[in-house]
């Protein structure tokens, strides 16, 4: 059977959760492998891997609590290996750059931090910031409403006022909460987001982030945030050229 992958710390990590109940239905007993004087949390893999809500939280779950007692390379979802021996050689073969990896993540935590304009106070904020739009909404009104092309004229810069302000508030945001984290990691774009940012920060003084996040909520009230953590650093993890834990 496949061996499935959670994370990799140095092998005298003081807690690591060998016998706890990992992914799987029922639940897989999570193991120990080591190599190299590193160790792999692992469990068997199951048939047909599904990212299921409950898989998604056992493998968060082996993470932080490896996590509490020192620093985890943590794997993504899904990494799988031939079996125990293939990790064990992974650990072998690529011991220097995990170590490195290990050091650089050293008492880190990750924060994602997720952005949305608020629709009504971004139109409201458009309108008292931009003379051209607002004059364009005050002819229309006083001329009952406008034709259909005075009406498409509007919404065409409306669209485009606030298109201009995501990318402004995103640059806003960003500059506001880079001083606060070692390191930013840009997600995927999706819909709806104006910014999807992760943000590397020591789990010790993770309050300067979160104090900037909550000034921005004070200032901006057109910005929505949706704030995500602490988690084990996943969007900081480099994988190893060639590596045999696939994920």
């Amino acid at each position: 059977m496949s061996t499935y992958v959670y994370g990799i710390a140095d092998a005298d990590h003081p807690s690591l959760p060998d016998g706890m109940e990992g992914i799987g239905s029922p639940a897989l007993t999570v193991r120990v492998v080591k190599g190299g004087g590193l160790a792999a949390l692992v469990s068997d893999a199951p048939e047909n891997l599904r990212p299921k809500r409950r898989d998604l939280l056992a493998h968060q779950n082996v993470l932080s609590e490896a996590g509490g007692g020192g620093t985890v390379l943590p794997m993504r979802f899904g990494s799988v290996a031939e079996d125990d021996a293939a990790v064990a050689a992974a650990l072998e073969e690529r011991v220097t750059h995990y170590q490195e990896r290990l050091a650089a993540l050293r008492d880190r935590v990750e924060y994602n931090v997720k952005v949305q304009h608020d629709e009504e106070a971004v139109l409201r904020t458009v309108m008292a910031d931009n003379d051209d739009v607002r004059a364009l909404a005050v002819r229309n009104r006083d001329a009952g409403g406008g034709s259909h092309e005075d009406k498409l004229q509007l919404g065409e810069a409306v669209a485009k006022a606030v298109q201009t302000r995501e990318a402004q508030d995103a640059e806003t945001v960003r500059t506001a909460l880079q001083p606060h984290a070692d390191d930013i990691s840009e997600g995927p774009g999706s819909t709806g987001w104006i910014s999807n940012l992760s943000f590397l920060v020591d789990r010790t003084s993770s309050e300067g982030l979160l104090g900037a996040i909550e000034e921005l909520r004070q200032a901006a009230p057109h910005l929505v945030f949706r704030v995500n953590g602490p988690l084990p650093p996943y969007s900081f993890v480099e994988a190893a050229p060639t590596a045999s834990i696939t994920g």
